[in-house]
């Protein structure tokens, strides 16, 4: 352990002194990124359509390459997982993120390419520990295992490439010696039936040394409840003693951290959290007092960001690092080292630095409620029920809201589904203080609120437990990347989870 430990502070020294220079110099690191990918894929079928090797600034790529959606580059796509090579990206690919589904139904394909496996993926994760040994060089993570919970993978219909959650690709292309400081084993993570694989886990990890874990919040909270009912034991430290640090991401975690202190009652239990995406990884905690993250910015990705009143146009107004505003709403668009060109992710984000350049995820460009002019974004909700929570000594699981429609001379309104760990006194009471809170955080919502000129008073059911993990178990997708939707601007989510209620 003596000499690891002196070969990862070695490799972790020389890391932090090139983020520190990328936080001073974000417009160059970015334009050398730039170039860097328009010359890797000149000789690409979209390179030549392009004219990759004529473009040698932003402004002619901006002005020649439309911004893309997965509908876009679908039929791209779609012909590399049959095999052929040199269309969006050099050589070729084998592997393929599926989406988690939070923005539709179907299922989309991110092509990971060996450049995003390793210059992107596998470095991000390296840089996690770079910045968490940086902030805490006394840890002992090292002396202990990893806790992985990811998804897992198959080989596709056509038998030329493979897909899965991302976190199950990674895991099949890590280097053997991650077997070593990794629990459970990589056949086990890899169990498609989340119900066997959390069995599974839990006989394979009770007896191991873990000091961190890495996961989606709410898939980890399912797996350590389950480690208490199997032992009996009242809190996980009573389990693994030595653990020190949660690695993050997937979702918020406000509505969950309150729920982890009392299962994890520990001053010294570090929180880390990260923006790695099926299309890249893009940023990280790097600062323990703030949970803003440290936007990555020579990852292989070069970034574009949208403003949110140009949002639906057809040729929007897109900024580079360089342009972004502190406190502005912006839609992230993405060109990588994975073969993604102009490609808008589907998140939104709000920068809280820009020197350095720090960000939170504020919402999906399709995860709102905005049938009445009111602008609701996820990260409205999530700090509006905080309030509520601490209002009404209550705590939140999971939620989905989705608009109720104008009948008449009726107003409309809002329609919460709401599955409380701990619930409030009075349900009435943490309404009144959730639409209080919305008013406070949305000003579009406050206006439509006034005398109930547009929305009501929302509308809160209280669901009962297990609703939403039956709901994901039914939709065929629990753990991995999948998440609840907490947002939407209809009402389909809404109408199954009441139909099951009623069931």
């Amino acid at each position: 352990m003596p000499i690891l430990n002196s070969i990862v502070s070695w490799l972790n020294i020389k890391r932090m002194s090139q983020i520190d220079l990328m936080r001073k110099y974000p417009a160059d690191v970015q334009f050398e990124t730039f170039l860097r990918l328009i010359d890797q894929a000149a000789p690409t079928e979209w390179g030549k359509k392009y004219k990759y090797r004529e473009i040698r600034n932003y402004d002619i790529y901006r002005e020649r390459v439309p911004i893309q959606t997965y509908e876009d580059i679908k039929p791209w796509v779609d012909r590399m997982r049959k095999g052929e090579t040199e269309l969006l990206w050099p050589g070729e690919i084998k592997w393929f993120a599926k989406s988690s589904g939070t923005t539709s139904d179907k299922s989309k394909f991110i092509p990971v390419t060996e450049e995003s496996l390793e210059e992107n993926h596998f470095r991000g994760g390296k840089d996690v520990m770079a910045i968490f040994n940086s902030n805490y060089p006394e840890n002992n993570y090292l002396s202990g295992k990893t806790l992985t919970l990811g998804g897992s993978h198959q080989i596709n219909e056509n038998k030329e490439s493979y897909y899965g959650d991302l976190s199950a690709i990674l895991i099949q292309n890590m280097p053997f010696w991650t077997n070593f400081i990794r629990v459970p084993d990589r056949e086990t993570i890899l169990i498609d039936e989340f119900e066997r694989k959390i069995d599974r886990i839990l006989h394979a990890t009770l007896n191991e040394n873990v000091t961190s874990m890495a996961g989606v919040p709410s898939w980890i909270m399912v797996l350590l409840k389950a480690v208490l009912e199997k032992t009996g034991k009242s809190n996980i430290l009573e389990v693994w003693p030595n653990l020190e640090l949660f690695v993050h991401g997937g979702v918020s975690f406000n509505p969950y951290r309150e729920m982890y202190k009392e299962l994890i009652p520990s001053d010294q239990m570090k929180y880390m959290e990260t923006y790695n995406a099926s299309e890249g990884f893009f940023a990280v905690q790097d600062d323990p007092n703030h949970t803003d993250m440290l936007l990555m910015l020579d990852l292989g990705v070069f970034y574009e960001f949208i403003p949110m009143d140009e949002l639906g146009k057809e040729n929007p107004r897109t900024c580079t690092i360089e342009e972004v505003e502190k406190g502005k709403n912006y839609a992230m668009v993405i060109s990588t080292n994975g073969g993604l060109w102009r490609y808008m992710i589907g998140d939104t984000v709000v920068f809280t630095s820009v020197f350095p350049h720090k960000i939170k995820i504020s919402g999906r460009t399709k995860h709102f409620i905005n049938a009445f002019g009111e602008e609701l974004i996820v990260d409205n909700a999530i700090k509006a029920l905080d309030v509520a929570c601490k209002n009404c000594d209550a705590k939140v699981s999971h939620f989905t809201a989705g608009p109720i429609y104008m009948k008449g001379k009726e107003s409309g309104g809002h329609e919460w589904i709401i599955e409380f760990e701990k619930e409030p006194d009075s349900l009435e009471h943490f309404t009144v203080s959730l639409d209080n809170a919305l008013q406070t955080v949305n000003s579009d919502y406050e206006a439509k609120r006034y005398k109930d000129s547009v929305l009501n008073l929302p509308v809160i059911h209280n669901a009962p437990k297990n609703l939403f993990y039956d709901w994901m178990k039914q939709r065929g997708k629990l753990g991995g990347q999948n998440k609840v939707p907490q947002l939407a601007n209809e009402r389909k989510y809404l109408e199954e989870l009441i139909q099951m209620i009623r069931k």
